[in-house]
């Protein structure tokens, strides 16, 4: 497992990249909720009223590193995600400042 300090607006984020085999979970957590790789259940986290969004790759490859993440676009934001300002189509770093 990879973790790093991750840069953002408002305060900091810890990135992680989880090595599953042939694949990474990838996801920055926020102050105030989460960008993740396809892997995350952004559903599932509303149902806690977590706020949560998945990007996907710029180049239609693969959510591998963090820099993949916070450059993607989000794909899929919940609801508790909006109400923070996320929308789909913004970069995962965008989306990441408005949860710092």
């Amino acid at each position: 497992m990879n973790q790093e300090v991750i840069p953002l607006r408002n305060s900091t984020g810890t990135g992680y990249v989880i090595p599953l085999g042939p694949v990474n979970l990838v996801l920055v957590i926020a102050r105030n909720g989460l960008v993740g790789c396809g892997a995350i259940d952004v559903a599932a986290l509303a149902k806690f009223g977590y706020p949560a969004a998945r990007v996907r790759p710029v180049d239609g490859e693969v959510i591998a590193t963090l820099e993949d993440l916070v450059s993607g676009v989000i794909r899929e934001a919940n609801f508790p995600a909006e109400q923070h300002g996320v929308q789909i189509g913004m970069s995962g770093k965008e989306a990441l400042d408005l949860l710092s």
